[in-house]
């Protein structure tokens, strides 16, 4: 027994010290500022930033030597469902949506999430070490359910935090075809949120009403995905009546009621790419949607419509950059990607910058992050740094062996 226990001790002492390393010769974004730290180390123990500073390694401690590459905090995709589905053809890999019998705002996703998808190695290589797993719809319109916040780790349990926030949908589209009007879907949305401002202590709690009790008592955003001005309206009137969290995903004619959102405090998960409108709520969808909420003083981060998980990092970082050749600043395309998701979700104390203190989710880039052709050479979650290797990268590396001796 005792054999067993300072074999254990052992263990833990070497996951300790491989926590604790320095980055070197860093372009480091720590998105503190505005500018970058140049030539910087960046020291790393026990899993946390310790410090950024253009000075010398500490003796004796791994160094990672950047070559002058950018470095930046892990990426955060804001609303994906990594976990919860792999091929959306195939019934059985899909997680995300409940049926009859299920509950509705409390429809909680926590225990479907797979740490095994093949699509979270994926995102992982891409520098996304955080991420929102949210679920499609509920057996209660308009409620889609609760989300959870995912800590990418390789291998091992990734759901970080359940209930991170309760999901609904506003909109014309077939998934609320039960409902019909969206006046409808407003009024059950507000009920639902009456009943639990007055639901009595002693009252019978169900899964539903312990979500909507989350709302209410602001412990979780409220987050509604939705497009057209007039239902971002109702969205600015629910925090002034409520004075409840509210982010909306999706956002086309954001920048119609822009000082509204700001002015309300709700922040927006934009699709940068939405410029041609898929229905009749996205008529006023623009390019330039992210910038204009941006200059308002919206906090913005980015996710691509019908890509959430299939290319997570990807498609944010190319978003992003999409953001910013449409006006928004290169600093703010970066946050976008993950300070500004780690602010919309209340873990900005742990995650989201190079800060003392702050978990070390830590991504050294071969060129531009917001470049689509740029790519991790090195990822950390936590101090530790997780293998690149993915499903594709075998699949190349199997059928285009040239390919293969060349990265060699």
């Amino acid at each position: 027994m005792k054999l067993q226990t300072f074999a254990a001790l052992l263990l833990l002492s070497a996951a300790a010290s491989a926590q604790n390393l320095s980055i070197v010769s860093a372009k480091a974004w720590t998105l503190t500022s505005d500018t970058p730290i140049d030539n910087a180390t960046i020291v790393i123990r026990d899993g946390k930033i310790a410090s950024v500073s253009p000075t010398p390694p500490p003796a004796s401690m791994r160094v990672i030597d950047a070559g002058g590459k950018i470095v930046t905090p892990g990426l955060m995709h804001p609303a994906t469902r990594l976990g919860l589905i792999e091929v959306s053809s195939a019934a059985e890999t899909v997680d995300h949506a409940a049926k009859a019998g299920a509950p509705g705002a409390g429809f909680d996703v926590q225990y479907a999430i797979n740490p095994n998808s093949v699509l979270i190695d994926l995102a992982r290589a891409d520098g996304v070490t955080r991420a929102l797993s949210y679920p499609s719809s509920s057996n209660t319109p308009p409620f889609a359910g609760s989300a959870s916040l995912l800590h990418l780790f390789d291998g091992g349990d990734v759901v970080e935090q359940p209930r991170m926030a309760v999901f609904v949908t506003i909109s014309n589209r077939s998934a609320n075809s039960t409902v019909g009007s969206r006046s409808a879907q407003w009024q059950l949305l507000r009920t639902a949120l009456d009943t639990a401002k007055a639901a009595s202590p002693t009252a019978t709690r169900t899964a539903d009403s312990i979500a909507l009790e989350s709302i209410v008592q602001g412990k979780v955003p409220l987050v509604i995905s939705t497009n057209r001005e007039s239902d971002l309206r109702q969205a600015v009137r629910l925090t002034r009546e409520y004075g409840i969290r509210v982010v909306i995903v999706g956002g086309a004619e954001g920048w119609r009621v822009a000082d509204e959102l700001a002015a309300a405090k709700i922040a927006v998960i934009a699709d940068p790419m939405s410029n041609l409108p898929a229905s009749f709520d996205e008529l006023g969808a623009r390019l330039d949607n992210p910038a204009l909420l941006r200059k308002a003083g919206v906090t913005v981060a980015m996710s691509l419509d019908g890509v959430q998980s299939y290319n997570a990092g990807l498609s944010i970082r190319e978003g992003a950059g999409l953001a910013v050749a449409n006006g928004m600043s290169y600093v703010d395309g970066l946050r976008s990607i993950i300070s500004a998701p780690a602010e919309i979700y209340g873990i900005a104390d742990r995650f989201g910058t190079l800060a003392p203190g702050k978990d070390a989710d830590v991504v050294i880039w071969d060129g531009d992050p917001l470049e689509p052709s740029s790519a991790p050479t090195t990822v950390l979650v936590q101090g530790r740094e997780v293998s690149l290797t993915t499903r594709q990268t075998e699949l190349r590396d199997r059928y285009m062996p040239a390919v293969k001796a060349l990265r060699q």
